[in-house]
């Protein structure tokens, strides 16, 4: 069966639609009939699958709405799809330019579609953010309390330090309840917080945005998290070796706990000091250390998804 693979370019209000092979397009408004007309383009043209950029949040109606009219769909990085225009020497831009260049990526790269995540799944992810969210936001309060002098504006910050740390305690109980309401779940937190320095929080981040953690290699897992260096070599020249890309709140978060588990972890904390003896730069240390507790979270994650597969 050949593919026939339909780029939508997502705006705040657009959506432009080009289909690979015969090069129609069409735009449609970013509304609930312009996504229900959408859906109608792809079928009536044999459209076997949508693929869209991550455009900042804006993809994910379309991308739900898609799905429930049972048209597959994928999201694809922007950064990605640019090089690849370039590369192929297309610089114009334009919103009917880049729908095509999308299509034209996806059938290059033989993009899959990629299922939405379940409902609690999405709620667990909306949870967690909401979690940083809040947290950030006292942090922020409590930094800016440490400079006032005006007694009515310091009660006014108190008030509202006392308002998020009564949601973060709420969210937090949100997050326990859903975490204690998955077998597989509540094993991974168990398992997880055994680490001394890994923390609720942790745990919900890392079921959140990083689902995979125990179905991949530690190679794979870390790419993912955007903590694998990346080769730089060429000829005899062999360059230094960054970290980049992958999934940035995975990683900040690791990197934090990373430096908490070193405390306590006698290996991570030999490790810490046989890298930073050999004159490692405090960056690559930084990132050094994630790695280690990711591959020892994922191991772990491993263990617990093949002893759940047993009992079933």
């Amino acid at each position: 069966m050949t593919e026939i693979i339909c780029g939508v370019d997502v705006a705040a209000d657009t959506l432009d639609a080009h289909v690979r092979g015969s090069g129609t397009w069409q735009r449609f408004a970013r509304s609930s009939e312009g996504m229900a007309e959408l859906a109608t383009f792809c079928r009536t043209r044999g459209v076997t699958l949508v693929v869209m950029e991550a455009s900042g949040g804006y993809e994910q109606l379309p991308f739900g709405l898609l799905w429930a009219e049972r048209i597959p769909c994928a999201i694809v990085n922007p950064r990605s799809v640019r090089r690849f225009a370039e590369a192929m020497g297309r610089l114009e831009k334009t919103d009917r330019l880049d729908a095509g260049a999308i299509a034209w990526y996806a059938e290059t790269k033989a993009i899959q579609p990629q299922p939405p995540a379940s409902a609690i799944q999405q709620r667990l992810a909306a949870f967690t953010t909401r979690l940083r969210q809040l947290v950030e936001a006292r942090v922020v309060q409590r930094n800016q309390r440490t400079l006032l002098t005006d007694p009515d504006v310091l009660d006014s910050t108190t008030d509202v330090i006392a308002l998020l740390t009564e949601q973060i305690r709420s969210f937090e109980a949100k997050l326990a309840e859903l975490i204690a309401a998955d077998p597989l779940w509540m094993a991974l937190d168990a398992e997880f917080r055994s680490i001394k320095g890994v923390a609720g929080r942790t745990v919900a981040r890392l079921l959140a945005d990083l689902p995979e953690i125990g179905t991949l290699s530690n190679k794979a897992v870390a790419k993912l998290a955007g903590l694998a260096p990346i080769a730089r070599d060429s000829g005899s020249h062999s360059g230094r070796r960054p970290i980049r890309g992958g999934r940035e709140s995975v990683r900040s978060i690791l990197f934090v706990v990373a430096e908490i588990v070193r405390r306590y972890d006698p290996d991570f904390a030999a490790f810490h000091r046989k890298l930073t003896d050999a004159g490692k730069p405090r960056k690559v240390v930084r990132a050094a250390l994630a790695r280690k507790l990711l591959v020892r979270l994922n191991a772990k994650a491993r263990d617990v998804r093949k002893t759940i597969a047993a009992t079933a």
